[in-house]
């Protein structure tokens, strides 16, 4: 006999779960209770949608779904930010949230609320579990939806009743994983596809990579002479120093790279779904039929026509399509082969920072100084704004499993992200960056990173506005600035606060000892820098945004 909760985590044993992100909460008291005597690695959060992002973060660095634990009402509605995330990124999560009990329920009850409701359209599955006995079926079952197909997270309601009540119940069996391959049929038409064109673009995205895939593509691209770009913040899927590697398919897209893709006969999608972002609104592959001949590769048979007509459709994991595609080579040259290099070097142009600007911090030489220091198996991750478009694209992604950023443009995932992937990897270097209305959205989180002595280093751009949204005011509404404004703290005062190391940048001069200065501490670190807000994007000022010059 054995309780709800302790069923919970033995079915978590069971499925190699390693670790959990939670907040505590008394509706699953027994879940922590069993977690007391498990191998399982417990990491207290500060808010739910830290631990949710977190949870996202261990999901797209392992490919393994992160586990999160979350009481009920205002503790699953904080975390539904991170739900959103993984959903609109395709990354495997579990979301576990403690119900109020069943005598209680339909009654408006405490903190109730109705998750199959709540979260129906941003899961790919929500149940709630009735019978402690069925415990080792539903959990079993929640790690197969979510790393199946196209992967993404589940919910699980757990009434507070159900946790505690005794029960005999089967052993729990861990969950087994769905591979989907691709066919002969469809391999030999895609060699076809290859010999009759003469412009073919490659774009890898979504998730289901492994290092191993990563690897293998590039054999690929390199046997067909193929140019790679990647989509929106999926840049670790292809060693930006390669010579096939062509840039970043995604906001702000290097011009000659759209025109290529624009102009390309054959566009080969691995992966990815194509969405608004790393499309450009849909011009660049037109919805629903393209200009150019597209194979579809994705894990899951929903995507495959979904938004697009692919003229051929492969219903395969990206990580067993390009196994099997490994084996297929070229019989001559391709007609392409000395286009290739020249996309590469018009990526290498476009990724050169500038280094003059607006202000006294310059970001380009920041971001030079930050490529000669960081290692190839540095992390980074970030959240959403203007600063993100110096990493994105000056900072030259060179290997697997070192980027964690929103695909859904989701503020605030940075911090908690770095948080997930320093405990992950701790000989690893981990740095997020945020902006100052970004890293106040989910900074508290800095206190779980001192609390577990993970020394993650925090780069806070700080302009004092939310950039992004100031830029898109000055361009519609010149001059008429409204709620964009933003009165901070000292951020490095406030990461002494929370027992950690804190810098000030302001001046360029001052960037690479602060930065040095925070990895030596040993402690988690905030390296603030004061950046002009006139300085918005690294080609034009606010001014000249504001002024259409």
């Amino acid at each position: 006999m054995k309780t709800g909760g302790q069923l919970i985590v033995d079915a978590l044993e069971a499925n190699a779960t390693d670790r959990i992100y939670c907040v505590p909460g008394e509706s699953y008291l027994a879940v922590l209770d069993a977690l007391h005597d498990s191998p399982i690695r417990t990491i207290v959060c500060r808010q739910e949608g830290g631990a949710a992002m977190m949870a996202d973060c261990h999901g797209r660095l392992t490919g393994k779904p992160g586990i999160c634990f979350v009481t009920r009402g205002p503790g699953a509605t904080n975390a539904s930010a991170g739900i959103h995330i993984a959903m609109q990124d395709s990354v495997p999560v579990i979301l576990f949230i403690g119900q109020v009990a069943s005598h209680a329920k339909e009654r408006e009850a405490f903190q109730e609320v109705d998750y199959k409701r709540f979260f129906g359209d941003i899961a790919k599955w929500v149940v709630e579990i009735d019978a402690a006995a069925r415990i080792p079926e539903f959990v079993t079952r929640a790690f197969a939806v979510a790393t199946s197909g196209r992967p993404g997270p589940v919910v699980i309601s757990l009434p507070e009743d159900m946790l505690t009540s005794l029960v005999e119940a089967p052993a729990a069996l861990p969950h087994t994983p769905v591979e989907t391959r691709p066919g002969e049929a469809e391999l030999d038409a895609l060699e076809k596809l290859l010999g009759k064109a003469k412009r073919p673009f490659v774009i890898l995205g979504g998730t289901r990579w492994d290092a191993d895939a990563v690897a293998r593509m590039r054999a690929i691209a390199e046997a067909w002479s193929l140019p790679v770009g990647c989509s929106f913040r999926r840049q670790m899927l292809f060693d930006h120093l390669h010579p096939n590697y062509a840039g970043d398919v995604g906001i702000g897209i290097n011009p000659k790279l759209a025109t290529a893709i624009k102009q390309a006969d054959l566009v080969l999608l691995i992966g990815g779904r194509m969405g608004e972002m790393p499309s450009s609104d849909y011009t660049l592959l037109k919805s629903p039929y393209p200009d150019q001949t597209l194979v579809h590769v994705h894990a899951d048979a929903g995507e495959l026509g979904r938004v697009y007509r692919p003229a051929l459709a492969i219903n395969a994991s990206p990580s067993a399509f390009v196994e099997a595609f490994a084996k297929h080579k070229p019989t001559a040259t391709p007609a392409w082969a000395d286009e290739t290099p020249k996309l590469h070097a018009a990526y290498l142009d476009w990724s050169t920072p500038p280094e003059s600007g607006p202000g006294s911090v310059q970001m380009g030489p920041i971001m030079n100084y930050l490529e000669k220091v960081l290692p190839d198996d540095a992390i980074l991750t970030n959240g959403a704004g203007n600063y993100a478009t110096w990493v994105h694209r000056f900072h030259r992604s060179r290997r697997f499993a070192t980027q964690a950023a929103p695909t859904s443009g989701s503020m605030g995932y940075g911090t908690p992200a770095a948080v997930a992937a320093k405990d992950l990897y701790p000989d690893r270097t981990v740095v997020a960056f945020a902006g100052d209305g970004c890293f106040l959205m989910n900074g508290q989180e800095f206190a779980t990173a001192v609390q577990y002595d993970l020394p993650i280093v925090v780069v806070v751009v700080n302009n004092g506005i939310y950039g992004t949204i100031r830029m898109h005011q000055e361009r519609e509404y010149p001059g008429r600035v409204v709620a964009t404004d933003l009165k901070n703290p000292d951020f490095a005062a406030l990461a002494r606060a929370y027992g950690g190391h804190g810098e000030t940048v302001e001046k360029t001069a001052d960037f690479a000892p602060a930065f040095e200065r925070a990895r030596a501490s040993g402690k988690p670190a905030i390296v603030e820098i004061r950046l002009d807000p006139e300085a918005i994007t690294p080609t034009r000022t606010m001014t000249q945004i504001r002024d259409k010059t």
